[in-house]
């Protein structure tokens, strides 16, 4: 009579039929123990963890054109309305001018203190409107400032008016 063939590992030489067999130890050997040298732990990754990028962007080139050319527009615009702001259309009636120029077709009258030894005309009158031609800006000074000696008219900003102008003692 044969005996039957051993149930589970057929390896297992020497066992007794149906005894379960002592599982087999860890592939490692020993277990691993925290901060000793050797493989990471189980899940960790094989390899030292990147750092993380810094949060601040660099700036395109296209970024920074763009950038200086609203500042540059900027400046323009606030250089612009500096020197405009002392400008004839900014006169009224009492302060002093000066003239810039010898032209007589653009004399650039700038407002200046009149106690400034740049001061040269006193506004005797300003008035709103256009005056085209010298006989119809002169009788119109002479209505409003008797004693004028010179008139000054500007138009196309948007504004059109006469000053009537004395020199200033």
């Amino acid at each position: 009579m044969t005996t039957p063939p051993p149930q589970g590992n057929p390896f297992a030489q020497g066992q007794p039929a149906g005894q379960p067999q002592a599982p087999y130890p860890p592939q490692g050997g020993y277990p691993q123990q925290p901060g000793q040298p050797g493989f990471p732990p189980q899940g960790a990754a094989p390899y030292a963890p990147v750092p993380p990028q810094p949060t601040g962007r660099k700036l395109s080139f296209k970024t920074i054109k763009n950038i200086a050319i609203v500042i540059a527009v900027a400046g323009i615009a606030i250089g612009g309305y500096i020197t405009s702001r002392d400008d004839a259309n900014t006169a009224s009636v009492g302060d002093c001018m000066h003239r810039g120029s010898t032209n007589d077709n653009n004399p650039d009258l700038e407002v200046v203190e009149c106690s400034d030894a740049k001061a040269q005309y006193e506004v005797l009158a300003k008035i709103e409107g256009s005056y085209l031609t010298q006989t119809l800006a002169s009788s119109k000074c002479e209505a409003e400032a008797k004693d004028f000696q010179y008139t000054y008219t500007e138009s196309g900003d948007g504004k059109d008016f006469l000053l009537c102008l004395k020199d200033k003692k």
